[in-house]
């Protein structure tokens, strides 16, 4: 079972501390979102993952951390600021702003405002989506020498230190460059939670490679991709790949191949239960060219007089010197952890007749690994060694010390938050040096010694 909705998550995340709307005792401000105690520590499981997998996993990936806020030639030479921009239209009945490629289409042929119905809709104008902002404390708002952009993707900013990485690490093609990093587009529709928002982070690689050993390369991430995100614990049943059209690529694209998941299971019509996850894309040599002092136009004028370096590639092997393809996995962090807590939602009823809801969050990207919890608090001697057995475990894993409830509400707690094992000291305890552990999907119970519980939960875990 997942989550029937993404308004289920939405009430959970509030409730237990996973994502708050962010300045909320002002009112908020639209799409924008706070991660809670809990959701920060998924989130950086998450990140530690891909790290881990696509860094620490191979021997052909290297890391970075580029800045936020980049030379405004960046995006005049990557072309973001000429054809970075949606579709916008605006509908003269309820005054809705749309995104015109969003929007279905009557029987006639015409636009169809999503809010309203109505096709009374405006001629179609390009929005940037780029924040813009001025950099120097003199500088005036509009003055063009200061302007400057919030990055509305990390990639160019491993582009750009092509050959930076290249000559201090010494790789050999193929190896990729891997970067963590918030971006900032300013969306025309964003919502649906943490789906789409204004401000977020993403998990992107630009592998490099031979031109003859693109398609091949694309295909192996592709496939890659899948067993990484089936490793959070997403069902292979919510996945499936979206061919783009022709008509779709970036104008820098030789194919790219979106993962899309089940995010809207309540629709009728199947074919819109889905949306992007994350998208794989061939960018040919696009990039690495356009930001080389080299490349000429057909009449022998360079493409990019302001860059003062060419980021091609010799291969001593063959005596090449070219432009290397680039490969292009791109996640976000907050369409992951949503699809990973939608996927995880469970609910279960218990001998009472309670529904009760369970996280059933794989053990690695757990928020907590263990919750240690008094059958008395009023016990002084119950309550010091379930202080002190949390004070051991921590150091091997995230665990937390729990006494604000009756023991079932301690358990329904921590199932609803994903923590997968509950430690629970009670007056046997003191006498047999043991203590119950329970298990967060089946809430089987097990006896276990003090001595030997960490080795016991560590090997689960």
């Amino acid at each position: 079972m997942a989550a029937p909705n993404i308004e289920t998550i939405v009430s959970l995340s509030k409730r237990r501390g996973f994502v708050y709307p962010a300045s909320d005792i002002y009112g908020g401000l639209g799409s924008s979102w706070d991660y809670g105690p809990l959701g920060v520590e998924l989130a950086n499981n998450i990140k530690k993952s891909w790290w881990n997998w696509a860094v620490y996993e191979r021997d052909d990936i290297e890391g970075l951390d580029s800045s936020i806020i980049l030379n405004r030639n960046v995006w005049k030479y990557s072309g973001h600021e000429t054809t970075f921009s949606d579709p916008l239209v605006d509908c003269r009945d309820c005054k809705t702003r749309l995104r015109e490629d969003k929007l279905d289409k009557n029987d006639e042929g015409k636009f169809v405002c999503s809010n309203c119905g109505s096709t009374n809709l405006t001629e179609s104008r390009a929005f940037n989506l780029m924040f813009r902002t001025t950099v120097g404390a003199a500088s005036a708002d509009d003055d063009p020498t200061a302007l400057a952009y919030l990055r509305p993707e990390t990639a160019q900013g491993i582009f750009v230190n092509f050959k930076n990485v290249l000559d201090t690490s010494r790789r050999k093609l193929p190896f990729g460059i891997a970067q963590i990093g918030k971006a900032f587009r300013n969306e025309v529709t964003p919502g649906n939670f943490i789906f789409r928002t204004r401000e977020f982070e993403q998990m992107e690689i630009e592998y490099f490679v031979r031109p003859d050993a693109a398609a091949r390369a694309h295909q192996e991430w592709i496939d890659g991709f899948d067993e990484w995100l089936r490793s959070l614990g997403i069902s292979s049943a919510n996945l499936k790949h979206y061919e783009q059209t022709k008509e779709e690529l970036a104008h820098y694209s030789e194919r790219t191949v979106d993962i899309l998941y089940r995010f809207f299971p309540e629709r009728e019509d199947e074919a819109k239960q889905w949306d992007e996850l994350m998208g794989i894309a061939n960018r040919t040599d696009y990039d690495l060219r356009v930001h080389s002092k080299k490349p000429e136009d057909a009449e022998g004028n360079r493409l990019n007089p302001d860059s003062t370096e060419d980021l091609s590639y010799f291969d001593p092997q063959t005596n090449e010197r070219f432009y290397p393809y680039i490969i292009e996995p791109s996640t976000g962090v907050n369409r992951t952890l949503l699809a990973v807590m939608m996927d995880a939602y469970t609910e279960r009823t218990n001998d009472k007749g309670e529904t009760r809801v369970i996280l059933k969050l794989k053990p690695e990207i757990a928020p907590i690994k263990v919750a240690v919890l008094p059958l008395a608090k009023n016990k002084p001697e119950i309550v010091e060694m379930a202080r002190k057995i949390k004070k051991d475990l921590q150091p091997s894993m995230r665990a937390v010390y729990d006494d604000t409830g009756g023991i079932g509400k301690l358990y329904a707690r921590q199932d609803e938050i994903g923590t997968p094992f509950c430690v629970t000291v009670d007056h046997e305890s003191l006498e047999d040096e043991a203590v119950t552990v329970r298990d967060r999907d089946t809430w089987e119970q097990e006896r276990v010694s003090i001595d030997a519980l960490k080795e016991f939960l560590k090997t689960r875990l």
